[in-house]
């Protein structure tokens, strides 16, 4: 590889990644799958034409990249990333969605080795890292892309379109990233196009990195995806063409999608193109192109895991409570019910309101150390969870919150869609009494069992950051904290940041 030829790596254990890990043989995999979390990745089975830049890519969204050490002969690599929150995040992702470099599926997992040391003299290392990562700094030749990629909305245009792409199979492929808000759906210069928007800017760029340029029928159907200038869709009503997920009370109208004229003047100066009808290349479908499909033909298109029930594993059983687990898996979704095994206790069974829900809470949720241990996180075969029969006492270790005052999303619109962000050391506060100072929220979050590194107020004082020294201690505190009544009746709301003080 060229500039990178001298490289110490931190730890040695685990050092025959670097010496001898071949493509993909069984014992190598089982042994180095067994690393416990580190900011270090390590990618394997890469296509042998993949660029320094596409293996950064992989890490880009989920945080700043530090390092990078191509293995070409052995078509593998090793990305270091800022911290390790960031990397737990992006393993925790690719277990869900399998990575693609030109169009080949990567593997992806923790490297025995907790970070890499390159000669300070590796200037080209380090040059294609601050090409590659330019949007993570924000100077002034960069604030345009880094004003696209801070929108939720997608535009998504279908080149080949030889069999039907409908609004239902576009919300199926891209919730695999994240929870999809509203979809609309048009025609304009003869084309199909859409624009789709996610509840977070970072599932958008999730979404766009996989998938642009890939086919979702074999050979077919290529995605072709842009960030959107806006940043919020207005749909009117819920139908074939447009469909808002968080306010299913819509009308169905007259089978097209009405935009504001925001919308409209975004995209063209004939709002008309954008209710235009389905093109001919949307046909229904031939017999023959049926039986394409029908035997298998779908390439992104798979079927999604249906459920919305979660199976939590290695809880720690002394501390764990239906209450806790509501609190903590509330923060990416409306928690239904909570059920600790009876004859397990380690083990829980959670139902969201719907998979989308289930997906963002795993996907955010597992690796992170609750109680102490880490805990797994994976999609239920059970469809809901049973409450007791009828005067059984099982302990209290089932409970039912269908009607909880605190989900965090029943609310269509809710701004609270715009703020699902990974655990992170850093807490928001809001709905802080005007009395309660500084000291008052440090002792609080202190008491929690945690050490405060930093806080700050907001302007008007009724919202804070608040920094504990660890993820750990700030997902123990949002459990012991969120909806904690400071006086008054007032109860305080804590989630995740994005931000770091």
């Amino acid at each position: 590889m060229d500039g990178i030829s001298d490289v110490a790596v931190g730890v040695k254990r685990g050092s025959e990644e670097l010496n001898g890990a071949s493509n993909g043989s069984d014992s190598k995999k089982l042994r180095v799958e067994e690393a416990p979390p580190s900011r270090v990745i390590h990618i394997r089975k890469l296509p042998n034409e993949a660029s320094e830049a596409e293996v950064i890519a992989l890490g880009l969204p989920f945080g700043k990249v530090t390092n990078i050490l191509t293995l070409k002969g052995k078509n593998q690599a090793f990305l270091e990333m800022g911290t390790e929150e960031a990397a737990i995040t992006m393993v925790n992702y690719y277990t869900t969605v399998t990575p693609h470099i030109r169009n080949v599926p990567v593997f992806i997992q923790y490297s025995n080795h907790k970070e890499l040391k390159t000669d300070a003299g590796n200037q080209r290392t380090q040059a294609v890292l601050q090409a590659v990562s330019a949007v993570q700094s924000p100077s002034s030749d960069v604030q345009e892309v880094l004003a696209a990629a801070s929108s939720p909305v997608l535009r998504i245009i279908i080149d080949n379109m030889f069999y039907p792409v409908t609004l239902d199979v576009l919300q199926q492929i891209f919730s695999k990233f994240g929870t999809v808000m509203k979809i609309i759906t048009f025609t304009k210069n003869n084309q199909f196009q859409a624009l789709l928007q996610f509840s977070d800017p970072v599932n958008a760029q999730q979404a766009k990195l996989a998938l642009d340029g890939q086919n979702i029928y074999n050979s077919c159907c290529t995605l072709r995806i842009d960030f959107s200038k806006l940043v919020n869709l207005n749909v009117k009503y819920n139908n074939d063409k447009s469909r808002d997920y968080t306010r299913p009370e819509l009308p169905a109208g007259d089978g097209q999608p009405s935009l504001d004229p925001t919308v409209a003047a975004a995209f063209s100066k004939d709002s008309s193109s954008l209710l235009g009808k389905i093109p001919g290349a949307l046909n229904p479908l031939s017999a023959a192109a049926a039986a394409a499909a029908a035997a298998g033909r779908v390439a992104l298109a798979g079927q999604a895991g249906s459920s919305g029930v979660l199976l939590v594993s290695n809880l720690n059983e002394e501390m764990v409570t239906p209450q806790s687990l509501f609190t903590l898996f509330g923060v990416y979704g409306d928690v239904q019910r909570v059920k600790i095994l009876y004859n397990k206790k380690d083990s829980a069974l959670i139902q969201m309101s719907d998979s989308n829900q289930a997906q963002l809470a795993m996907s955010h949720l597992n690796g992170q150390k609750m109680y102490g241990k880490i805990i797994r996180v994976t999609l239920s075969k059970h469809q809901t969870v049973a409450l007791p029969r009828d005067g059984l006492d099982d302990q209290g270790l089932t409970k039912d919150y269908a009607n909880s005052p605190l989900h965090r999303f029943k609310k269509p619109g809710s701004k609270n869609f715009q703020n699902i962000f990974p655990p992170s050391a850093t807490l928001h506060l809001s709905n802080i009494p005007q009395d309660v100072t500084e000291d008052d929220l440090r002792l609080l979050f202190s008491n929690a069992g945690g050490t405060v590194k930093a806080f700050k107020f907001f302007q008007d004082r009724k919202m804070a950051l608040i920094q504990m020294s660890t993820v750990e201690e700030a997902i123990q505190a949002l459990i012991d904290l969120h909806n904690y009544n400071m006086g008054g009746n007032q109860h305080l709301r804590v989630s995740f940041s994005k931000s770091t003080i």
